[in-house]
This record gives structure tokens, C-alpha cells and sequence, in this order.
């Protein structure tokens, strides 16, 4: 079996183990829900503060020309770009994943419109991010078009001549279940039909190749592992042989292509720049752009591939231990063990107290999540995420010792763990 000391010896040899240092983590505090909010990166309080005291505070209204701000979203958008197989030009840092998912989704429903008007249906998950099929819905009302649900076992056999779209999240909020993308797209395209991908899981924490994979639209969220924080902007790609085809429906004056002309008739400019709407927030760009910047720290020592590595050394290793430590406790695990079937997270399931365990589990500092089932054929998880940048392999061996206490002692069944809070 593992010991701990095994992990510790793991950690002396991680060529990344120095990239902890990026961050500012909370004392006694073992981090395993980047995958909601990344940790805040080291540098992030100082450009913040920059921003506004100097940027803001002393050069004022010049700062959109002297400090840059007027090409921040494309800035940060090319460096999001190096991480999810894009280039440089294609990539914008702007608005929150659902607004960008109405954008790219209107464009490609305009796209099937001209040139398949027969097709009706956009597919997607059943368990997908509810927030993209919300957005998907509201749409499909507004076409006159369809909004089709399934299970990932019945993806291939939906792909009909009735579809227009195909709308997934490359890797599954609940379970940490990662699509093949470049194979699904192909699948999609050999039968006439879009891709939408969603990142918000993937942008950060597994390779991503947008170009090799021949995507057509992608959106992601700046504050999971790309560590922008809180309510920072999301990002959207488009591809080229797209990106001119439409207007995408919030035409905002930054998406114009000479917003100072003030002119009263909109002309959409070119490319990904288009992608914009309104104003964009400075404050929280250059947050993102510190959170974006420990990740291309990494470039280095191997950039993605050698993240990728350590994430499923980590995640190998947790699924090890929770099972031979955790054993006749009742968890069940969710995710898949197959190497390229998984994000960078784990999910353990159980029949009773998953909210509560996850509680109990904080409050001996270790931070994970609980993702709610729907009584039937998906149960409640547990959600553990693993970002390698600051996460280590003591740091797994310690999370699986706490949850082995809390489990064997019945901890989680103290009133407080079972009190439901607001966000969960």
C-alpha cells in the first residue's frame, strides 16, 4: 500500500512542485475545488491594485491607450489561446460563459438556417452544465427549433439528419467524464452537423487542441483553472471559417469594427473581435490575465502535457487510496479510471450524506464540493478537482486520511454537516 511517505517522495521529485509558489493558499487548508474557483494567484493583489490606483487612480480615461486596456481581451485572449490549441487573433477574453454560449450558439443557428433550414435539433447531454441548457432552451424557443437530451451512450445514435448543432462540455461537470473531441467532431461533421464545445472544465486542466480537433464554436470560464477569480471574464473561439459568416446577435460597440467613428449603423468588425458587446472590465481582466500567467509559467517544464501528467498521477493516486482506505464506507466512484476518458477531477458517489461528508470534510480543511443527483439514474457527488500547479501528492494522501476519519467515526452525521447551504 501507499504510505504517506511514499507521497513525500513523490513531491521531491515533481518537476512542477515549485509552481506552488504562484499562489497564495490558506494555511492548513488542502485545496481540491479549483474546478469551481481557482486559488488566487501570488501576483493577483498587487496588478490589481495597480490597475486601480495608478491605471485608474492617477492615468485615468489615458489608460485605454497608455496602460492598454483597449486591447485587453484579445491580449489575454491570445495567451488563453496557447492553452486550448488556438491562434493567436482567434481567441477573446470577454463577458461569462452563458453570454458567450448565446453568442456562438445564434451564429450557428443562423449558419444551419442558410445552409440547412431543415435541420431543427440541437443535441446535447442530459447532465450537461444546466446553465447551457438554459441558454440552449431560450434559444431553441426563439428559432423554432428543438432541444434534445441524452445520455452519453445514445450520443452517436442522435446524430441525424434532424440536427443542427451539437452542444457538449468536454468534460463533464458531475463526473469529470472527458469526450474524445477530435473524434466526436468528426462524427458530427460526417453527418452535416456543428459543434459547440464548452471548456469551462478543460481550458487549463487537459490539453486542448481547437485547430486539430476542427472545432467550429468553443466558450470557457476564466475563474476554474485558469485561477482569474471570482465573476471574471470567460472566453470565446471561433472558427475562421465561421467567424466572418455572421453578426452574432449582441452587437455591441466594441464588437463594431470602428467603435470611436460613432457611427449609427452597426458594422461588425472582423474575426473573433466581433465576439465583443459592451465595455470590458478592467479590473477583472488583469486579474485574469495573473491567472492565465501561472499557467503558461508551466510552459517550461513542459507546459500542458506535463500538467496533464501529474493530474492523473493525482487523480490515479486518490482513486487508489479512497478505495483501499475507504473501503465498506459505500462510496462509489463516478469518474472514469481510463486515462483518456478523465478530466482533472475525481467523483465519488454515495447513497447517503454525500452533502454532509463533503461538509465535514471543510471543516477539517479539506475543500471539495457537492454536486446534487436527481433521484434516479444520476446520484449525488462528491466532487474533488486537482489542480497541479498547487496541488501535491502528501496533499492527496492527507485529503483520503480526513475522509477516512470523517466516514469511520460518523463525524458527517453531526447536525451542523447537514444544514444546506445556499451554494453547495
Amino acid at each position: 500500500m501507499t504510505t504517506q511517505q511514499d507521497c513525500i517522495a513523490l513531491d521531491a521529485q515533481d518537476p512542477l512542485r515549485d509552481l506552488r509558489k504562484l499562489f497564495t493558499l490558506p494555511e492548513a487548508t488542502i485545496y481540491l475545488d479549483g474546478n469551481s474557483l481557482g486559488v488566487m494567484p501570488a501576483a493577483a493583489p498587487a496588478r490589481v491594485a495597480d490597475v486601480v490606483t495608478r491605471e485608474w487612480g492617477t492615468d485615468l480615461i489615458q489608460s485605454w491607450n497608455k496602460n492598454g486596456w483597449f486591447a485587453m481581451p484579445q491580449k489575454v485572449g491570445d495567451k488563453i489561446a496557447r492553452l486550448i490549441g488556438a491562434a493567436p487573433g482567434t481567441v477573446v477574453a470577454t463577458d461569462s460563459t452563458s453570454v458567450n454560449l448565446f453568442k456562438v450558439l445564434s451564429a450557428a443557428m443562423n449558419i444551419v438556417a442558410t445552409d440547412a433550414p431543415q435541420r431543427k435539433q440541437i443535441v446535447s447531454e442530459r447532465s450537461n452544465f444546466p446553465t447551457d441548457l438554459y441558454i440552449a432552451e431560450a434559444l431553441c424557443k426563439q428559432h423554432g427549433m428543438e432541444l434534445v437530451l441524452v445520455e452519453p451512450e445514445d450520443m452517436a445514435a442522435s446524430l441525424t439528419a434532424n440536427v443542427a448543432i451539437l452542444m457538449l462540455t468536454h468534460v463533464n461537470y458531475r463526473t469529470g467524464a472527458m469526450h474524445n473531441m477530435a473524434a466526436v467532431t468528426a462524427a458530427a461533421h460526417a453527418e452535416g452537423i456543428l459543434t459547440v464545445w464548452d471548456l469551462a472544465h478543460s481550458a487549463g486542466a487537459v490539453p486542448v487542441d481547437l485547430n486539430q480537433a476542427r472545432a467550429d464554436f468553443a466558450v470557457g470560464c476564466g475563474y476554474k483553472y485558469l485561477n482569474g477569480g471570482p465573476g471574471v471574464p470567460a472566453f470565446v473561439w471561433v472558427n475562421t471559417q465561421h467567424a466572418d459568416r455572421f453578426w452574432q446577435p449582441l452587437a455591441g460597440w466594441w464588437g463594431h469594427a470602428t467603435p470611436f467613428d460613432f457611427t449609427p449603423d452597426y458594422r461588425p468588425a472582423p474575426g473573433i473581435t466581433r465576439y465583443q458587446c459592451g465595455t470590458q472590465p478592467m479590473i477583472s481582466l488583469a486579474a485574469l490575465e495573473c491567472g492565465v500567467d501561472t499557467l503558461l509559467a508551466a510552459e517550461a517544464q513542459g507546459g500542458m502535457a506535463a500538467l496533464r501528467s501529474k493530474s492523473l498521477a493525482l487523480t490515479d493516486l486518490f482513486i487508489q487510496l479512497v478505495e483501499e482506505r475507504c473501503a465498506g464506507h459505500g462510496l462509489g466512484l463516478a469518474t472514469p479510471r481510463e486515462h483518456a476518458q478523465r478530466g482533472s477531477q475525481v467523483c465519488l458517489t454515495r447513497d447517503e450524506g454525500a452533502y454532509a461528508i463533503v461538509q465535514a470534510l471543510i471543516a477539517r480543511g479539506v475543500v471539495g464540493d457537492f454536486r446534487a443527483g436527481d433521484g434516479g439514474l444520476h446520484k449525488d457527488i462528491l466532487r474533488f478537482g486537482f489542480t497541479p500547479l498547487y496541488i501535491g501528492f502528501e496533499d492527496v494522501w492527507n485529503a483520503v486520511e480526513q475522509l477516512k476519519q470523517v466516514l469511520e467515526t460518523a463525524e458527517w452525521q453531526r447536525p451542523e454537516f447537514n444544514r444546506k447551504h445556499a451554494v453547495t
